[in-house]
């Protein structure tokens, strides 16, 4: 694959459950019974969910929610995703992974992709789940603004002149 990442699921019940929340998954390859691996193109965005017990009760609840790298990229890893991606959310505890769960579901509820959402919004997400603070909600009007920020040109870079010796 070029550019793009995939992500391996393990599911066995009540131990080790992984799933993606939501993303654009471009093909599926099951392993076995209780573990599958799911790709995503380039500059796809997906939320990964694991989930873990042990005798105790949870031992592991994190969510994170990825930009697949496109070739040539920068990239951070997590466990279970190759290559990594671009992180936009990365939190743990089931309280927070129950709100960025709950936040998806209300930008369904707009009739909106969750990655369709524009990326700054999910790392306004993290930052404000991460401080304690309540994130704002995704709006329409934020999500028309992301989508004709996308049909605008990057700007051009400027390159400062540098001078080889004095002006004369």
């Amino acid at each position: 694959m070029s550019g793009g990442a995939t992500v391996e699921l393990v599911w066995i019940e009540k131990q080790i459950e992984h799933w993606i929340r939501f993303g654009r998954i471009v093909r599926t390859t099951i392993q076995s019974r209780s573990r599958s691996i799911v790709a995503f193109d380039p500059g796809a965005v997906f939320a990964f969910v694991r989930w873990q017990s042990n005798d105790f009760g949870t031992a592991e609840s994190r969510i994170d929610i990825l930009r697949a790298p496109r070739p040539g990229e920068s990239y951070a890893t997590v466990p279970q995703v190759t290559p990594g991606g671009d992180s936009l959310l990365r939190l743990s505890g089931w309280p927070k992974v129950e709100r960025v769960l709950q936040f998806a579901d209300a930008i369904e509820a707009l009739g909106i992709e969750p990655a369709d959402a524009a990326p700054d919004y999910w790392r306004h997400v993290h930052n404000r789940l991460s401080a304690g603070l309540e994130p704002r909600g995704y709006t329409s009007a934020q999500h028309r603004a992301w989508l004709l920020r996308q049909t605008c040109p990057p700007a051009p870079t400027t390159q400062r002149a540098t001078s080889a010796g004095s002006a004369s």
